[in-house]
C-alpha cells in the first residue's frame, strides 16, 4: 500500500521528529512558553494556507465522498485548531500587537508556499498525498506523547496533545489515508513518484515547522531592514 510504502521511507525523519528537542520538551512539560507561543502563532498562518489545500481539495475531487471528507476537514483545520490556538494566545496574555509583531516565519511561508502551489497546479492524488502529512504526523507524535505522558490533567500542554491523540482525530487520519491509497493504487508510475515526492517534502516541512519554533526562526535580512 501506498501509505505503508512511504510511511516507511520516512522512518528515519519521523524518528527525527519524535526526538526533536521541541517535542521531547513538549511531552515533558518543560517547553519554554516562548517557543510554544511562536509556534502557536506561526501554525494559525499555517493553518489558513491548509485550509485552502484541502477546500482545493474538496472542489477538486471526483468523488462526493471525498469532496465532504476535504471540506469537513478544511472547516476543521480554521475552526477547532484556531479555537486550541486561541485558549493558549489568551494564557499567555498575548494582545493583537502581540502577535502582529511576530514575523511570518521563513519555514511558515515556505510550507504554506509549498501547498498552494501543489493545490493549484499538481494533479489532485498529489494534492492528497501533499496534505497527508499534517493529520498522519501530528497525529502520530499527539498519541506517542500522551502515551509517554500517561496522566495529563495537570500538564501544562494537555490542550495540545489531547486534540492530536483524540480518538476522532485518529479516524479523520484513517479516512486520508484511505484516501491516498486509493487513489495511488489507480496512479500511473510518474503521478504515484510525484505523491511520494509531494509526502516526503510535506514530511521534511513538519520537521522544520517544528525546529523553527524551537529557534524562533527570524528572517536573516531583517537586520538591513526598518524596524517598524
Amino acid at each position: 500500500m501506498f501509505c505503508d510504502d512511504v510511511w516507511a521511507r520516512s522512518a528515519t525523519l519521523l524518528q527525527a521528529i519524535h526526538q526533536h528537542p521541541f517535542n521531547a520538551a513538549l511531552g515533558e512539560g518543560t517547553l519554554d512558553h516562548r517557543r510554544f507561543a511562536f509556534y502557536i502563532v506561526q501554525d494559525a498562518r499555517y493553518l489558513e494556507a491548509f485550509s485552502k489545500a484541502l477546500a482545493t481539495a474538496s472542489v477538486r475531487a471526483g468523488d462526493s465522498q471525498e469532496a465532504a471528507f476535504w471540506s469537513r476537514s478544511a472547516h476543521a483545520a480554521l475552526d477547532a485548531e484556531r479555537t486550541l490556538h486561541e485558549g493558549y494566545i489568551e494564557e499567555y496574555g498575548l494582545t493583537a500587537a502581540d502577535l502582529s509583531g511576530i514575523r511570518t516565519s521563513p519555514t511558515c511561508l515556505g510550507y504554506s508556499s509549498f501547498l498552494q502551489a501543489v493545490a493549484l497546479a499538481a494533479p489532485y492524488p498529489v494534492l492528497v498525498a501533499a496534505v497527508l502529512p499534517c493529520f498522519w504526523v501530528y497525529q502520530d507524535v499527539g498519541a506517542a506523547l500522551l502515551k509517554q505522558t500517561g496522566d495529563i490533567a495537570d500538564h501544562p500542554y494537555r490542550a495540545w496533545i489531547s486534540t492530536y491523540a483524540d480518538p476522532d482525530f485518529a479516524k479523520s487520519v484513517e479516512q486520508a489515508k484511505e484516501i491516498t491509497d486509493r487513489l495511488a493504487a489507480t496512479a500511473d508510475d510518474a503521478t504515484r513518484a510525484a505523491m511520494t515526492e509531494a509526502f516526503v517534502q510535506a514530511t521534511e516541512y513538519e520537521w522544520m515547522f517544528w525546529d523553527s519554533a524551537w529557534h524562533r526562526e527570524a528572517w536573516p535580512t531583517a537586520q538591513w531592514l526598518p524596524n517598524d
